[in-house]
């Protein structure tokens, strides 16, 4: 394993393109576009005001900055770097911007969900899209790009809208009997769209493209309900996690429960493995040193069972609690699942999904910030606003020293579409790191072989 050099960055905006052969990386009101393979800037962009937001086309060949505090998005081109567009929303502000499947086309949603604007850079034609409803998640794309699903709140009651992208004509329009609709997502496949409800009402529902309802399911009531919603690459499992701290995974055939993961403080069963993060000062002539080098050991311990996780206490008379399944993703084969429950923050679970059982359990010494799994296997990178990235497949766990002078807490991280790099993010720089493939070793940057 291998790093780069620390590079600048602001608002943790750093983004691989779709293609993988470029990284788009923002300081302030500059894009930098650097070489993924040798970390050379190719295109270095100066925008009208601080980048507030970043992303690429789906071809890699255009990137968008948007400036929400001006209204405004500017558009750069890879290929003709002379060539710019700028669209400014005025007085009707803007608070999200994105492109479209087909790279062409950027839809900016306007202060206070007004309208949608959907602009064309081939044309230069402009489309309207009304009522569109502020919520968790309110626009998705199916996975071939052919179609748009849009959750709107009209007359007091919540609608969702599917388009087709090709000449972004309407398809659909149906209501969703949601008391407030709190998001919607395509499964993979495309062939099905989930929606759930508001977390006071434990409700998901899933519609047939054609609008049809094929299934509602509500776990409980008079309780707090969905708090994260996840598709399994293969479209055959709907895993929803709960404030009640468990996950319930609806399957495709049925639609009903095919089975339920519990979260429990203290985990009895020897055959699980658990993982914890332990971290020692190294030892200089048989004492600990005074005072600790910043880098300290931090390995991991396999625990015996019965084995004791840092619970947290929630304030109950607040709103959001810090309780239930705050964040769920499958592996890109299907083989796990990887959870956070919220009042245990320090603790990843791991789940065999071919046996529907827990399989691992990692526990940090710090509270999880963010876990995303590689792309392309079964590995699962994790950070905790320490400076260190963890990493676990089936083979083991690892903890893993950023290099460099001073001090680099990774914040957040993002995997490169080969697999073969991850960038790991700070408030105010970012570096890459190169891992092993099963070619063999990735050496630094400047060196990386054709497949990234």
């Amino acid at each position: 394993m291998n790093f780069s050099e620390v590079f600048k960055l602001s608002s943790q905006l750093c983004k691989f393109s779709p293609d993988g052969k470029y990284l788009a990386s923002c300081v302030q009101y500059r894009l930098v576009v650097r070489d993924v393979g040798t970390l050379q800037i190719l295109q270095l962009y100066t925008c009208l005001d601080q980048i507030q937001h970043v992303a690429w086309s789906a071809d890699s060949r255009f990137v968008l900055c948007a400036m929400y505090k001006r209204g405004l998005v500017q558009v750069w081109s890879l290929e003709q770097p002379e060539w710019h567009c700028k669209i400014d929303e005025g007085s009707a502000g803007l608070v999200a911007s994105c492109w479209s499947p087909d790279g062409r086309h950027i839809l900016n949603t306007t202060e206070f969900h007004l309208r949608i604007t959907v602009w064309s850079l081939c044309t230069k034609s402009v489309s309207y899209i009304k009522y569109p409803k502020a919520c968790q998640q309110g626009i998705t794309f199916s996975r071939d790009g052919r179609y748009l699903a849009l959750a709107e709140r009209r007359d007091c009651k919540d609608y969702v809208s599917i388009f087709v992208c090709s000449d972004w004509q309407l398809l659909r329009h149906f209501d969703t009997n949601t008391q407030d609709l709190a998001g919607i997502e395509w499964a993979p496949n495309g062939c099905v769209l989930a929606a759930w409800d508001t977390c006071l009402e434990y409700k998901v529902l899933l519609y047939s493209l054609d609008g049809r309802l094929l299934s509602a399911y509500c776990a409980y009531e008079w309780s707090l309900g969905i708090k994260s919603v996840a598709w399994s690459p293969s479209s055959q499992f709907l895993a929803v996690g709960s404030y009640d701290g468990k996950v319930r995974v609806l399957n495709h055939v049925t639609w009903k429960v095919l089975t339920e993961f519990g979260h429990p403080a203290t985990i009895n069963d020897p055959k699980i493995v658990v993982y914890k993060e332990a971290q020692k000062s190294p030892r200089v002539l048989g004492r600990a040193a005074c005072p600790p080098p910043r880098a300290a050991e931090s390995k991991y311990d396999v625990a015996s069972a019965p084995v004791s996780l840092q619970t947290l206490k929630p304030a109950t008379d607040r709103a959001n609690p810090r309780i239930g399944v705050g964040a769920l993703a499958f592996s890109p084969d299907n083989y796990f699942l990887a959870t956070r429950n919220d009042n245990t923050p320090n603790a990843i679970w791991i789940w065999d999904i071919q046996k529907l059982r827990l399989f691992v359990v990692l526990e940090q010494l710090s509270p999880v910030r963010t876990f995303q799994w590689d792309p392309q296997q079964a590995r699962l990178a994790v950070c905790t606003g320490d400076s260190r990235v963890y990493l676990w497949s089936p083979a083991g766990c690892v903890s893993v020293q950023v290099p460099g002078e001073g001090d680099f807490p990774v914040l957040s991280l993002c995997w490169h579409v080969s697999g073969a790099s991850l960038a790991l993010l700070s408030k105010d720089h970012f570096c890459l790191c190169f891992l092993e493939t099963e070619a063999g070793v990735r050496p630094a940057c400047g060196q990386l072989d054709e497949r990234t």
